[in-house]
């Protein structure tokens, strides 16, 4: 089984209950109101997609901590790994929320995808990642880009350090496109 990072749909965002997000929109929306910033709605986004993002998160997150530890601060380090949902626009600072989820426990984190993205592609950078190369868009492209041949592949025309740590590099493209994604269709990103 595993978890997946997934996107969140309008519908889903909405919904109150164990199957919806109906809770932490409402939530978000005093906490961003409480800060003076208008209230996010999803079905008012523009570009939502015709299908959704979902990722396989499998591989051991070890080598990619450690890559984080040397390129970023621990401040960083938190912005880029301690959220549970991910949102498509600028936040100061992360938002705890005192909702749960089935993922979450007992609270809540909020991040802003710009500063997520910011830290992957400077990690992508860092690492040399052939971001050009990898997948984008269709579920489980990235997850099975990496376990199926194509990273090796890839490794094979374009090496670098990237290729080394395959492990590593797979979080570096997942929270790059998952971040992408957020921003381009205007959605609210998540574990499941």
């Amino acid at each position: 089984m595993g978890f997946y990072l997934v996107s969140v749909a309008a519908q889903d965002w909405s919904r109150p209950g164990e199957d919806g997000y109906g809770d932490v929109a409402a939530g978000l929306n005093i906490e961003l109101e409480r800060r003076g910033l208008p209230p996010y709605e999803l079905w008012q986004a523009a570009g939502e997609a015709s299908g959704w993002f979902e990722e396989k998160v499998s591989p051991s997150m070890d080598s990619f901590v450690a890559l984080c530890r040397t390129r970023l601060t621990e401040a960083e380090l938190s912005a880029l790994l301690d959220w549970s949902v991910l949102v498509p626009f600028t936040l100061e600072e992360e938002i705890l929320l005192p909702v749960g989820t089935a993922y979450s426990g007992e609270e809540t984190a909020v991040a802003g995808a710009p500063r997520v993205l910011a830290l992957a592609e400077r990690l992508a950078g860092a690492v040399g990642l052939p971001v050009d190369a990898i997948p984008a868009g269709e579920n489980l492209a990235l997850t099975l880009w990496f376990l199926e041949g194509g990273a090796e592949r890839t490794a094979r025309v374009r090496p670098g350090p990237w290729a080394e740590d395959r492990d590593a590099a797979f979080y570096v493209a997942l929270y790059l496109r998952a971040a992408q994604y957020s921003l381009r269709h205007g959605c609210p990103m998540t574990y499941s």
